[in-house]
């Protein structure tokens, strides 16, 4: 895990530079890091940005006591799982991963809500796209089925693809893995709209 020193030394900067309390916890992946606006898009909940790039659900385990010291949140985002697949994993050890950082968030913070927001389709990746669906469906039914009340799945792939379930290629940068402007609109627009349905007191 030590080519991911460098991405967590800047967020333990990041820390320091937050001027209130960070009530909402954004962890994961680069497609959290790269959202510009998302301080601005949630800004009612008082959030902090804490994803790295090319970060894994592994290494979200592996760096969370060093990356969450003296954080005291009142809820977590996460989005993280399709680089773990983009590196040759099962969806069986993505689904382990989540279920270890699902535990870890409650052994440090106690029963807090939880959003996990499902992996995304991406075009460079539509070669793994059937182990994508697979892990998202896991995942979903383990969060439902064994899952304590605070836990909850998001589910932005089906809002990401078209009828034939190829991915909408106006969500996404031109290399084809990241989403763009529009598709950071998209997923605001969604995890508002959750937060608020599901009644999620952040």
């Amino acid at each position: 895990m030590f080519w991911y020193e460098q991405d967590v030394q800047q967020l333990e900067a990041i820390k320091q530079q937050v001027e209130y309390k960070a009530d909402l916890i954004f962890y994961g992946s680069s497609s959290f890091r790269l959202w510009k606006d998302l301080n601005e898009s949630f800004i009612e909940y008082k959030p902090i940005n804490l994803g790295f790039g090319g970060s894994t659900l592994a290494a979200c385990v592996w760096y969370f006591n060093r990356v969450m010291l003296h954080l005291k949140p009142k809820g977590f985002i996460i989005y993280a799982g399709d680089n773990d697949l983009g590196d040759g994993r099962h969806p069986e050890e993505v689904f382990i991963f989540f279920k270890q950082l699902v535990a870890i968030i409650r052994q440090y913070f106690g029963n807090i809500p939880i959003v996990y927001i499902s992996i995304k389709p991406s075009i460079r990746r539509f070669n793994i796209i059937e182990q994508i669906k697979f892990t998202n469906k896991i995942i979903e039914a383990e969060i439902e089925k064994n899952m304590d009340s605070q836990v909850f799945f998001l589910n932005v792939f089906d809002k990401m693809v078209d009828e034939s379930g190829y991915p909408l290629r106006d969500l996404f940068e031109i290399e084809g893995l990241h989403i763009n402007k529009k598709g950071y609109v998209l997923w605001t627009q969604l995890l508002n709209d959750f937060i608020v349905s599901k009644g999620i007191k952040l």
